[in-house]
């Protein structure tokens, strides 16, 4: 039996009473493997953490089974302590500071020169049909074929090295930032064509705004090639340098240091390639608000 009411209270003052019928609505199970859906952060960090530690495991119980030689797959100990006399005896830092140097100019060189050429083909079909097939076909070069022009062309000193690196990832690049340019809808270029924008004004205030977060995104994936061609640039005359140690290590078959130098390259990519991601959250937060 309901309590009898105060003689100033009103029957909207108090709260509903519970159905018994309907019980309170728990919160919505994040599937595991849904497609597309948000998980909890402990969830993300435990998918993270298994996905790195289980090939690590592997490799640690093959190389203790005794059944691969050593020479040929050096365990995770043998190269940690490769790695450590290679900090300790031999100048790694400087090896480190000297190829993302080398890697980091080849890349900027690239963007600083696809950038604008390549909204250009992206934006006017005259400068695509007369470029976009050039740029193509030499894409399919190989950039280690180019080795001995650059070094007739450039030099043998740090210009040769920014150069291999810039050509492999140059023209890539290109295409990208043009493909990038053309996913811009069409129907805000013709808004604005409508309210009588020029073409000047068309690129600078429609078509860079609306492709900036996929071209930060093509920045980001073509600085990951431009370390694949570290090694193949330390091939001209280099004397330091996280490639150059890599070939060196092949003429005396170290192993542990061939497989230090590739996880060293391996782990500087995945930082930058993080901080380039943080920066895309941090410039474009609405397009991260539901992933």
């Amino acid at each position: 039996m309901r309590p009898a009411l105060p003689a100033d209270a009103s029957l909207d003052a108090m709260p509903p009473a519970a159905d018994p019928a309907c019980p309170p609505l728990l919160p919505a199970r994040q599937p595991w493997w849904g497609v597309r859906s948000a998980i909890p952060p402990l969830r993300s960090a435990l998918l993270v953490g298994t996905g790195l530690l289980l090939p690590l495991l592997a490799w640690a119980l093959l190389c203790a089974s005794g059944s691969v030689d050593p020479v040929f797959l050096p365990g995770p100990l043998q190269v940690l302590e490769r790695l450590r006399g290679w900090l300790v005896d031999e100048d790694l830092a400087g090896d480190i500071a000297i190829s993302t140097l080398r890697v980091v100019a080849g890349w900027a060189l690239s963007a600083v020169l696809a950038l604008p050429l390549g909204l250009a083909i992206g934006s006017f079909r005259g400068v695509q049909s007369l470029l976009e097939p050039l740029t193509d076909f030499i894409r399919y070069m190989p950039a280690v074929a180019f080795v001995p022009l650059v070094m007739v062309w450039v030099g043998i000193d740090e210009g040769a090295k920014i150069a291999i690196i810039f050509i492999g990832t140059f023209f890539q690049m290109v295409l990208m930032v043009a493909e990038d340019v053309r996913r811009v809808p069409m129907a805000q270029i013709e808004a604005a064509q409508t309210m009588g924008a020029t073409r000047g004004e068309i690129v600078q205030k429609v078509i860079i705004p609306a492709a900036k977060p996929a071209l930060l995104d093509t920045l980001r994936v073509t600085m990951g090639w431009a370390w694949t061609y570290l090694v193949v640039a330390e091939l001209v005359a280099a004397s330091s340098g996280l490639g150059f140690s890599i070939l060196k290590a092949q003429r005396f078959l170290q192993t542990d240091k061939i497989f230090a130098g590739i996880l060293l390259i391996g782990l500087i990519g995945l930082a930058i390639d993080q901080l380039m991601r943080r920066a895309h959250r941090r410039a474009f937060p609405y397009l991260h608000a539901r992933r």
